[in-house]
């Protein structure tokens, strides 16, 4: 038996579904998309609850789930908005977040998908380099290149110097 045993499906949504939904939030800087995402998350898992409750690690396998639906996602609207189908996007409304929220979503949205991807998944999720690879499907030197060009460029957006950052 694996990590969430005897866990109902509705218990584990009930439990954790706020969490994607927080994450979620973060990959697309959209209230109505992230309530999406976290809603097909919480479907996909539903149509493989048996298997998928009696892993070891299903908050993982659930991230994954709710990163690449998000990946592709972007990629479809991608295509959508270069044949003409689908509008930019909308501006958020205002007075719905504190300043700081506004402008870090604001300079999130401004790094490319999968940087964004990776930056949320390292440092809001905390996950390894070795696990959001695994998540990413890519190699523990992208996460970490990506990585380093995101931060500079959230840096450089948000007009601050990095204590952490050597001189």
């Amino acid at each position: 038996m694996g990590g969430q045993g005897e866990l109902s499906f509705e218990e584990y949504a009930a439990v954790h579904g706020r969490r994607l939904y927080r994450t979620a939030y973060l990959l697309c800087g959209d209230v109505h998309r992230a309530e999406d995402l976290a809603q097909t998350t919480l479907a996909k898992l539903f149509a493989h609850w048996r298997r998928a409750s009696r892993m070891e690690h299903l908050d993982a396998y659930a991230r994954t789930v709710l990163t690449r639906t998000f990946l592709g996602e972007q990629r479809r609207r991608a295509v959508a908005r270069r044949l003409g189908l689908l509008a930019s996007r909308p501006e958020s409304s205002p007075g719905e977040d504190t300043d700081l929220r506004v402008t870090l979503m604001n300079a999130l949205a401004e790094l490319p998908v999968r940087a964004r991807a990776i930056v949320v998944l390292r440092y809001w999720e905390d996950l390894s380099v070795e696990t959001v690879a695994d998540l990413l499907d890519c190699s523990t030197g992208t996460v970490k290149s990506q990585c380093s060009r995101a931060l500079a460029r959230l840096r450089e957006q948000l007009g601050e110097s990095s204590p952490y950052v050597a001189a």
